[in-house]
């Protein structure tokens, strides 16, 4: 009797084929993500796709294309920030940033979240398709 000891093989599937940025695009992109926070509404949507979506703390829960600059009107142009615990992935076109932020602004108790936000490559031109903020306390 023979035992087989071949593995089962992962298919070949772009999503294991994931990796790290350059670090030139991985500087592209955490400025472009430290700019959203302190920059203002109208750069932050100057690099958001037209019908991307974000989650923030409820409320105002999820939101998707023109609902959301209303809120980052008022959630944005923060004063100074921290991005602490930055992980980078990339497939393909698709890049993803995860960090811990600490931000702070006059007026405005300090705000601490962990963030995702996931980038679309387009023509050369990196896209904020989603972004999503998890307080914490």
């Amino acid at each position: 009797m023979t035992v087989s000891t071949e593995i089962a093989r992962t298919p070949p599937h772009a999503a294991h084929k994931s990796g790290t940025p350059s670090p030139r695009e991985q500087g592209v992109l955490w400025d472009m993500e430290e700019h959203f926070w302190t920059s203002g509404a109208d750069n932050a949507r100057a690099t958001t796709a037209t019908n991307a979506v974000m989650v923030f703390p409820y409320p105002p829960g999820i939101l998707q294309g023109d609902q959301i600059w209303p809120l980052l009107r008022q959630k944005t142009g923060w004063r100074s920030i921290v991005v602490a615990e930055r992980r980078v992935t990339r497939c393909r076109d698709i890049a993803i940033l995860t960090y811990r932020v600490t931000a702070e602004k006059a007026g405005v108790p300090i705000y601490k979240a962990l963030c995702t936000s996931t980038y679309l490559n387009d023509d050369d031109t990196w896209l904020r398709i989603s972004h999503q903020q998890t307080a914490v306390t």
